[in-house]
């Protein structure tokens, strides 16, 4: 049944509004009435979402990664319970606390119901469940373990949001910091700097170095910031269309896995993702071409996309996986070395899980390590910023002093 979100007025006149299942408006309306409430406006679900017509709340109850790794796990535990599908999703949309998260399962209900498959029902909302995730659903409902490949999601779906969650909690400081210290310099340059040095102007004595710099930095973002902030956030916006096109992501990705330190974790990172991914797709039994196709569009990185395509080809003219990745030197020996053991023991998914553990070890020892010097560094950073400030205002009050 169609899925209709509706506003309306209780007995007592206050506003109400919810979303129910219907055959249409109409019996929606006289369902209402017998619960005493009077509509004022009837809204199919899935219409208004198409159409764009998606109010302010519905946007703040986007539905997250973590609400869907929880859904899973219900799912998986309802199922092993003997519980038939329609009815744990009609029990997972009665809980579920989002309006927006309602609407889907309702939709995915309903089309279930209506004889769908769980896979083909997720398939049609995109922004919700990832390809991966729909097409580990599809090998788990084919092969008739679908609670078993319910819980490996529901694992992997935890790991990845705790990798995550590591690298934005790792970014946080280092972006406040930049973020405060940058605000702190330019207003000591724009309002206090000035003032200070007014002084100096009118002595007809050569200042040093440091304060002319001083100076000139101080004037120039005093009376040409209106200038110099169109150009900083034009160049923002420019560069991050640049990052965005097909040509500037290839580069920005290639330039990524170059740098010093950013590129080791970068690697890291990818490595576990496309070991973790490959290994948990196929353990639900997606064939290994498909899950390359799959695993592909995780990595975030062009130039790895390009290698695991690589891999795809040579792999359906029947090479090995582990030949093709040793061969792009893109990935680190030890991971190709330990695939081809895999391939060789028929022990491909385990080995390929042992690669992902280590690999999430190493990038939260790094991330650690990375916070850890972050601190200490953004304090010497802006000492030596106050420091340079404070030697460029004293040096010519010293030089005043002297006869």
């Amino acid at each position: 049944m169609p899925v209709y979100e509706y506003k309306g007025l209780d007995s007592a006149g206050k506003n109400v509004k919810g979303m129910l299942d219907a055959e249409s408006k109409a019996t929606l309306r006289q369902m209402l009435q017998k619960k005493g409430v009077f509509v004022t406006d009837v809204v199919e679900g899935k219409a208004a979402s198409a159409g764009g017509e998606v109010d302010f709340k519905r946007r703040l109850q986007r539905v997250s990664l973590r609400d869907i790794s929880v859904l899973t796990r219900q799912l998986s535990t309802l199922m092993r319970a003997g519980i038939p599908l329609v009815e744990s999703l009609a029990a997972l949309t009665e809980q579920a606390e989002k309006d927006e998260l309602k609407r889907v399962l309702s939709d995915i209900k309903r089309q279930v119901n209506e004889g769908s498959s769980l896979a083909v029902a997720l398939e049609q909302h995109p922004k919700q469940f990832s390809d991966l995730y729909v097409n580990m659903v599809k090998a788990g409902e084919s092969s008739g373990n679908l609670d078993i490949v319910l819980e490996r999601l529901t694992e992997f779906l935890d790991a990845q949001m705790e990798l995550r969650s590591k690298v934005i909690s790792a970014m946080i400081y280092p972006i406040l910091m930049t973020l405060v210290g940058s605000a702190i310099m330019v207003f000591l340059f724009i309002f206090v700097i000035p003032k200070v040095t007014q002084i100096f102007e009118e002595q007809e004595r050569a200042l040093p170095a440091a304060t002319r710099l001083l100076l000139f930095i101080s004037g120039t973002l005093g009376d040409y910031w209106f200038i110099l902030l169109p150009i900083l956030v034009g160049s923002v916006i420019g560069f991050n269309k640049w990052r965005q096109s097909t040509k500037g992501r290839k580069k920005w990705d290639a330039f990524l896995l170059k740098l010093p330190v950013i590129s080791g974790v970068i690697r890291m990172i990818a490595v576990a993702r496309f070991a973790r991914t490959l290994s948990t797709l196929l353990m639900s039994g997606v064939p290994l071409l498909q899950a390359l196709d799959i695993v592909k569009n995780i990595l975030g990185n062009t130039k790895l996309i390009e290698v695991i395509e690589d891999v795809r080809v040579n792999v359906r003219e029947g090479e090995s996986i582990a030949q093709p990745l040793r061969r792009s030197g893109e990935f680190p020996p030890l991971v190709s070395h330990m695939i081809s053991i895999g391939e060789r023991t028929g022990q491909l998914e385990e080995m390929l899980e042992n690669v992902a553990t280590s690999y999430n070890q190493q990038v939260n020892m790094r991330i650690d390590a990375a916070t850890t010097l972050l601190e200490p560094m953004m304090i010497i950073i802006m000492g030596v910023s106050v420091a340079f400030i404070v030697f460029a205002i004293m040096m010519p009050i010293l030089q005043m002093n002297q006869p």
